[in-house]
């Protein structure tokens, strides 16, 4: 049979290996000239290595670049008489599962914890309710719910320890339950702000009249909010902050 080769390629000689090598069938060195492309010239340049445009936001941040320092974290106490909604504000804003110690109420504490006639309520914080809550990258508010009943008052000065300020709940239909907790922030010198829990959505008094009532000073400031709805407590909060950071700049300037 006869053999078929292409006209292009030349005539290989003979002879075993030697004979089947490049430089046999193309009749060139393959470490000498240019390379060539299938129309015989040469190859073109690779192209330059990828390089984003400035200002598009990929170019890729500095190998010795710093990590971002973590968020200050800033301690708040949530106070208040028994029943005024403590636990409820810490749930509605904590960005995590909140840590709560509720333990059943029993017939014992009849006459003894009054949650209101409005009240629904069958258990009671016996220790502290925990929850936390991203403000921004460099700021996080770690909130820790104080018990309200009289007989778990040995805590509050552990549980205020480091705390930069608190919120004060107040049931306007029970004023008498919060002066307690206004008397020991008072006495300890911490920052607070007194929040009016608006139950229902309504309040049982005027917000001045409440203040009066209370007694307090212009200085404390006194806000209506809704411990059920995030935003309303998380607007509350950030009374606190302000006037927690109000009293550091006039410390520090002192």
């Amino acid at each position: 049979m006869d053999s078929v080769r292409s006209p292009e390629w030349p005539v290989a000689p003979l002879g075993g290996p030697a004979g089947n090598s490049a430089a046999a069938r193309y009749g060139t060195s393959p470490t000498t000239g240019p390379a060539l492309g299938r129309t015989g010239q040469p190859l073109p340049a690779p192209p330059p290595p990828y390089q984003p445009l400035a200002g598009s936001g990929s170019t890729p941040a500095p190998a010795n670049r710093p990590p971002a320092a973590p968020p200050i974290p800033v301690k708040i106490l949530i106070a208040g008489g028994f029943g005024v909604g403590k636990t409820t504000t810490v749930g509605a804003i904590s960005e995590i599962a909140p840590l709560t110690t509720e333990a059943e109420m029993t017939i014992a504490g009849i006459g003894v914890d009054d949650p209101g006639v409005r009240s629904h309520k069958t258990t009671t914080t016996v220790a502290m309710d925990f929850g936390c809550v991203t403000i921004d990258r460099s700021l996080k508010l770690y909130l820790f719910g104080t018990p309200g009943q009289t007989r778990f008052g040995f805590m509050w000065d552990d549980l205020a320890r480091g705390a930069l300020g608190a919120l004060v709940v107040v049931d306007s239909a029970r004023l008498d339950d919060c002066f307690p907790a206004i008397d020991f922030f008072e006495r300890a010198g911490l920052p607070f702000v007194v929040g009016v829990n608006a139950f229902d959505g309504r309040l049982a008094l005027e917000l001045g009249e409440i203040r009066w009532a209370l007694a307090i000073g212009e200085h404390v400031p006194l806000v209506q909010f809704d411990a059920r709805d995030r935003l309303s407590v998380r607007d509350a909060l950030l009374v606190v902050l302000d006037c927690a950071l109000e009293r550091a700049t006039r410390d520090r300037r002192a």
